[in-house]
């Protein structure tokens, strides 16, 4: 199959499901309680929910370039802010390519040196940027992971059921012995190809290429072992978590605030229940939405607004078109954010004189 036809396709599959998502998610919502609730919440909560995002950002930004100074020691704060901001903005509308943008962005602005051949070569390659790419988000699965049985530990009792109902237990139907056995086939041909690629790479050239840049993405992902501050990168990876909750708990004080007066009865009596709501319940519902970017859609569409509103309509008991209404304040509110920050960093790259 055509290369651009594979990539239309696979394109094509992710938006659809997206919106296939977004119908389930809305289907049932009341639309006058859902743009009455909007309309009476605490406004000022979900701008500060966009502060915490945008500090996201800068944090992140901040980590990456603690792994990319060992490769390339010029490399900017600013380079590495608005290759971030860019990627957010690209991977709304194709996922994953946003990640493989922003490595050719820092690349492009890599200081150049000049090889033992008489070459001149960019100090951060694109294969050893991406090695750090892969190693940045790899740390953030890592942290998830740990993150999630830490929660689990302490409230299992409350927030266990969620989990293992409708996330690992839904994800439970995937795992049996047909699916073992793709991985474990997968798994053996990757490692056969990279065999085969560093065995015959002297024998020819194109294998001697592809063995380089496998090379270079190794020395990317090893880079953390050259960190001179490897406690601040993971000060920062605390700090970016949380954020992540802070994003989440303004949101709920914003659904908390919501004026009772002004929009139905019953849609009253639920914001009042809300109030027993605290930072534990934030975290949850951040590990809830953390959890939709497993989901191949564009930007998280749908499957967020289906992940968050399920675990609120599971755990607490409120309609699901109530946690829509959350679902719907937080991410549409990071995507304007992502949006914002994303052209702003576009317009000075536009600008940008280095």
């Amino acid at each position: 199959m055509d290369k651009k036809v594979g990539n239309i396709l696979k394109y094509g599959i992710s938006v659809l499901l997206a919106a296939v998502l977004l119908y389930f998610a809305f289907r049932e919502v009341n639309w006058t309680d859902f743009w009455s609730a909007l309309g009476a919440c605490k406004w000022e909560y979900v701008v500060l929910s966009m502060l915490f995002g945008l500090l996201a950002f800068f944090l992140r930004s901040l980590r990456w370039r603690e792994l990319l100074l060992p490769i390339d020691p010029s490399t900017t704060l600013r380079t590495c802010f608005n290759a971030v901001n860019i990627s957010y903005v690209v991977n709304m509308a194709l996922p994953r390519v946003g990640e493989v943008l922003r490595c050719g962005y820092i690349t492009r602005h890599s200081e150049k040196r000049t090889g033992e051949d008489g070459k001149e070569k960019r100090l951060a390659s694109f294969d050893k940027v991406l090695g750090t790419a892969a190693l940045e988000r790899s740390s953030d699965i890592v942290v998830l992971v740990l993150i999630l049985v830490v929660f689990l530990f302490f409230t299992s009792e409350r927030f266990g059921g969620f989990f293992s109902e409708k996330i690992f237990g839904a994800a439970s139907g995937r795992f049996n012995a047909g699916f073992a056995l793709k991985v474990t086939v997968t798994v053996v041909l990757v490692a056969v190809l990279l065999w085969a690629v560093f065995h015959f790479a002297s024998r020819w050239k194109p294998l001697r290429k592809l063995g380089d840049f496998f090379k270079g993405i190794g020395q990317g992902f090893l880079s953390c072992l050259k960190m001179k501050r490897a406690w601040l990168f993971f000060l920062l990876t605390a700090m970016i978590w949380c954020c992540y909750w802070m994003m989440s708990a303004t949101i709920l004080w914003a659904v908390q605030g919501i004026d009772q007066g002004a929009v139905s009865t019953a849609l009253a009596d639920i914001v009042s229940k809300t109030q027993d709501l605290n930072l534990t319940d934030a975290f949850f519902l951040m590990l809830a939405g953390s959890l939709s970017s497993i989901v191949p859609v564009p930007g998280g569409f749908g499957a967020f607004h289906f992940i968050v509103a399920g675990a609120i309509s599971y755990v607490y008991g409120f309609p699901f078109e109530f946690g829509m209404i959350f679902a719907t304040l937080s991410h549409e509110s990071q995507g304007v954010n992502q949006i914002l920050w994303g052209a702003i960093s576009f317009i000075d790259e536009s600008i940008r004189k280095d």
